[in-house]
């Protein structure tokens, strides 16, 4: 089988989460970089990446880098990878999307056009044609700079990773699925311990949960661009990782994980998601606004995603909701709090400071994930 030098990208902040997923995967990682981890991959660990990883946004196929601080540089250096080893005659071929950070080349729109016509004549050279008719599979290309630095790749996944398939309606503000499941890799939560999210919106933090509890894996119910790739993968590569899915997963696991919202509206939704990822046994939701948060078990979870204020009225409303989130949180035994939120008053409002406070970019927001662990619980005899 033929090696790659595979790239997932990742929530700014995040690294760490995903690069223990792709070690615990059985992959050696070879660079964490920000946003990003770099791992090396044959085509079967293409399939399972994409399948099992829970906090990755995609998998990239390193095609090749370069430094170019000129577009002539950028044509000529595109035009040395050899694309040809990855995208057939009729291949449709693009870049999908360019990022540029601290590099002479900046603009998007400019740095796609010059990579796709240098793809266009290295590809021309070797199938002896002047015209492609693209009617073939996708092979959309994404390219990053940093510092000049030019690193090119093929996507794997085509949609993000984030859409396992299963959220088909969505609160107002959603978490992404991959950032709820690295925010819950980041506390020490077990599936059988107490898990509840007091603003659940779309049920996304206990659905995540649930499905890490049952050992479901994200991307097991969804397609991907490269399973049209048959050329370099083959498809038995596919179906073997998802029999290898299947045979994980346990539903039977005996779990308390609750989702409130004050919204009957978002409560129905949450079900309905809950019931597409298979876990709806496995979550108890309700209407319920955040000042009636209590439970009668010690040591228990609480990780959520509280309102931010992102609209000017809101934000007036932010200091009491915050109060009220830290009073119903000290009242509850031996109990720990997990909280995401862009509302830099957070600690003050609620009355209590966080043990850590991690900052992490939801796309280009910054977000903070307070952190208030609470005792550990008796180990059982």
């Amino acid at each position: 089988m033929k090696r790659y030098e595979l790239i997932a990208p990742c929530h700014f902040g995040l690294e760490s989460v995903l690069k223990r997923e792709i070690t615990d995967l059985g992959y050696d990682v070879i660079k964490v970089e920000d946003g990003r981890v770099t791992f090396i991959g044959d085509e079967e660990a293409i399939c399972r990446a994409n399948i099992f990883l829970r906090t990755a946004e995609r998998i990239l196929i390193k095609a090749g880098s370069f430094r170019a601080e000129t577009y002539e540089e950028l044509f000529q250096g595109t035009k040395n990878i050899p694309w040809e080893d990855m995208i057939p005659s009729d291949g449709r071929f693009w870049v999908t999307k360019a990022a540029s950070v601290k590099s002479k080349l900046f603009s998007p729109s400019d740095i796609q056009s010059v990579m796709k016509k240098a793809m266009v004549e290295r590809l021309k050279s070797v199938y002896h044609v002047e015209w492609f008719e693209e009617n073939g599979s996708p092979f959309p290309v994404r390219v990053f700079l940093m510092k000049d630095e030019v690193t090119a790749a093929l996507d794997t996944t085509g949609e993000s990773l984030h859409k396992r398939g299963y959220r088909k309606l969505t609160a107002k503000a959603p978490i992404a699925e991959n950032l709820a499941a690295a925010l819950i890799m980041l506390t020490p939560w077990k599936g059988d311990r107490i898990l509840v999210d007091p603003f659940c919106g779309s049920g996304t933090f206990p659905i995540e949960a649930a499905m890490m509890a049952a050992n479901i894996a994200p991307g097991m119910n969804r397609s991907f661009t490269a399973e049209k790739w048959t050329h370099l993968i083959p498809p038995k590569e596919w179906y073997d990782a998802v029999d290898e899915a299947r045979e994980q997963i346990t539903l039977d696991r005996d779990t308390d994980i609750q989702g409130y919202d004050i919204d009957d509206a978002m409560v129905s939704i949450a079900r309905e998601n809950a019931k597409l990822a298979g876990v709806e046994h496995m979550i108890h939701f309700q209407k319920r606004s955040v000042d009636q948060l209590s439970h009668n078990k010690k040591y228990g979870f609480i990780i959520t995603n509280p309102p931010y204020g992102e609209r000017i009225e809101e934000k007036k409303n932010l200091p009491a909701l915050y109060q009220t989130i830290g009073e119903r949180f000290k009242a509850l035994d031996s109990w720990s709090l997990y909280l995401i939120t862009a509302y830099e008053k957070a600690e003050e409002a609620m009355g209590i400071k966080a043990v850590k406070n991690r900052k992490i970019y939801n796309g280009m927001m910054k977000t903070y994930f307070y952190q208030f662990p609470g005792p550990k619980p008796p180990k059982k005899k």
